[in-house]
């Protein structure tokens, strides 16, 4: 990807082991599965409010083919420059942003595919200069595609906030957008219908233009948070059109006030997650012997030898998919087997490579749990010894 780089064109690569979220502390996601339903709205404005409150926010314009970042923060005619070969985020009310709109003509189409777009995604996970954020808010494409599950594996997200609008075919859609998270287990944060209802400025009437309660009602479904009901609100169409975020002024319409609203549900949200049962582990890595110890700071923890893990590997070769059946044959694995390489998948999962060769298991954290509580039960009934299921 050519980038400007003091008026001249450069070209970077992301370096392995270096990210630019190092000094992040929450990563959200904002997603639906289906284009239109105001996610970029959502989330510029979102950001805002958040930065508005004193936080530190910076907000990754993740819509490689489609992006409006630049045009809802007014900053169409400004580049992304480097330096010390970073990327460096613009600047607008408080808030940090990268966005491809900001590479590229106005009219200019990104005619690439999804290998290309998820590399620049990558760029702008490793190489963009965020410095100390308490929040990135990432705006998502619509779809449930390479560019999520990347994200997903690689951003360490904290969670995802899940927009919708009333109707029914978009709650349809939305609800698949919600189950790929949770399949890589992303925590939902919440639920935000938006287009919710149309409130009249002179007399405060709502009037509900689409059928109302959708969003609530998909929250009470699967049981997830309802963050809140963004209006349809003149103010909020103007702001996007003049680059002049409802949340950067004084919250007097009620489009400004739910996003003010959404935010403090979004902080209360937060704060209730990290109380709640930890499915990242505090720590993991291999000893002097070479085995995998991995503990939670509820005080779970376990120990697994490097054939303990390899027999029990949840890959399709190992395991058959529609009946859940161990196909590996146990006896072909050898007792010394060694882990060569072990790598984290987003905030759901880690990786090994062993030194049979053998490394497409993905090795869930919920599952590693349940390793490890068996293999306490197992070694109080009869002693330490090598774990299998």
């Amino acid at each position: 990807m050519e980038i400007f780089k003091d008026s001249k064109q450069a070209q970077i690569e992301p370096e392995a082991g270096v990210s630019g979220l190092d000094a992040v502390k929450q990563v959200i996601a904002v997603a639906s599965g289906k284009g239109g339903v105001g996610k970029s709205t959502v989330s510029t404005n979102l950001a805002v409010a958040l930065a508005a409150e004193g936080a530190k926010v910076g907000l990754l314009d993740a819509d490689i083919y489609g992006p409006s970042q630049p045009g809802m923060l007014g900053a169409q005619r400004t580049q992304l420059h480097i330096v010390n070969e970073r990327l460096q985020p613009i600047s607008k009310y408080d808030v940090k942003f990268v966005s491809m709109g900001s590479l590229i003509a106005d009219d200019g189409p990104v005619v690439w595919r999804a290998p290309m777009a998820t590399k620049m995604i990558m760029q702008f996970l490793n190489l963009v200069n965020w410095g100390e954020l308490d929040y990135l808010i990432i705006d998502l494409p619509p779809g449930t595609g390479d560019v999520q599950l990347t994200l997903a594996q690689q951003a360490s997200l904290t969670g995802a906030i899940i927009v919708t609008t009333p109707q029914n075919v978009a709650l349809g859609v939305a609800k698949k957008g919600l189950r790929m998270f949770q399949q890589v287990n992303v925590p939902i944060l919440g639920i935000v219908e938006n287009m919710s209802g149309f409130t009249c400025s002179h007399c405060g009437e709502v009037t509900q233009i689409f059928l109302g309660g959708g969003g609530k009602e998909l929250a009470e479904e699967t049981e997830l948070p309802y963050l809140g009901a963004i209006p349809l609100d003149p103010s909020i169409v103007e702001s996007g059109e003049s680059g002049h975020p409802l949340t950067s002024g004084k919250a007097e319409s009620v489009g400004a006030k739910a996003f003010i609203a959404l935010a403090a549900a979004l902080k209360e949200r937060l704060k209730e997650q990290a109380k709640s049962e930890p499915l990242e582990p505090s720590s993991y890595g291999l000893n002097d012997k070479g085995d995998l110890e991995i503990s939670w700071s509820d005080g779970v923890a376990g120990r697994f030898t490097a054939y303990d893990l390899r027999v029990n590997c949840p890959c399709a070769a190992c395991i058959d998919e529609d009946s859940g059946r161990r196909v590996l044959d146990v006896k072909k694995v050898p007792l010394d087997i060694k882990i060569n390489r072990h790598d984290k998948v987003g905030r759901y999962a880690l990786v090994f490579e062993f030194s049979d060769h053998h490394d497409t298991g993905i090795y869930r954290y919920d599952r590693l749990r349940e390793m490890a509580a068996a293999q306490k039960e197992k070694q109080a009934q009869s002693g330490p010894e090598s774990f299998e299921v």
